[in-house]
């Protein structure tokens, strides 16, 4: 199934290469520097999951963070570093490849997971170990902010509803917020997301 081939973002971003591709602005997600400046997001480990060419991730580092970007595609983490290189922030940003099935990290590694778009892409089948391996990395007390398709753009497997993400991630993260927005994309089509803040229970 189509949902399941992972390795399809290789051959997405070797075509691709530096873009533009509709889930990249060029520019940080608003909702994550309105966090940033509220102080909603704290501590200096953070990882960008899907990091894809390191926008986030880098904004991330210019705001002091330690990141550590994972992305499955090669030429996408090679992307990501040229510019890391370019910005000057090699000495606080890694971007490796990895799978978010298989993340290698102690438990507690960080204060902060960043999730643009990437659990959206996870099989139905992987959900359960993807939530419990972002709840392994976090510190307790630790958050994570995610951003997923809404179910108001139509009925599709990882398109989802309130109740359904709520349903998902509440036995495993104290929702802080959860709440629906539009975004004009980077191909200059407006999708409808959820926007979720959570904090890694203590049990």
């Amino acid at each position: 199934m189509a949902e399941q081939n992972y390795e399809k973002w290789e051959d997405v971003y070797r075509r691709g290469g530096e873009g533009p591709y509709p889930w990249d602005l060029g520019r940080p997600r608003d909702f994550l520097v309105q966090l940033l400046e509220k102080g909603m997001i704290e501590g200096d480990r953070a990882l960008d999951t899907c990091c894809g060419l390191g926008t986030n991730g880098l904004y991330l580092a210019e705001k002091g963070f330690n990141v550590t970007g994972i992305d499955i595609s090669e030429k996408a983490v090679k992307i990501a570093n040229r510019r890391a290189r370019k910005t000057r922030k090699t000495e606080n940003i890694n971007f490796k490849v990895q799978s978010f099935m298989d993340m290698d990290f102690e438990p507690g590694s960080f204060d902060f997971v960043l999730d643009i778009g990437c659990f959206h892409h996870v099989a139905k089948e992987d959900r359960q170990q993807f939530i419990e391996n972002i709840r392994r990395v976090l510190r307790p007390g630790g958050r994570y902010l995610l951003m997923c398709f809404s179910d108001r753009m139509g009925p599709a497997w990882n398109h989802f509803s309130e109740q359904q993400l709520r349903g998902l991630f509440s036995g495993h993260f104290n929702i802080m917020i959860l709440e629906e927005i539009s975004s004009v994309e980077g191909d200059g089509v407006t999708r409808y997301f959820y926007v979720s803040l959570m904090e890694r229970s203590s049990k």
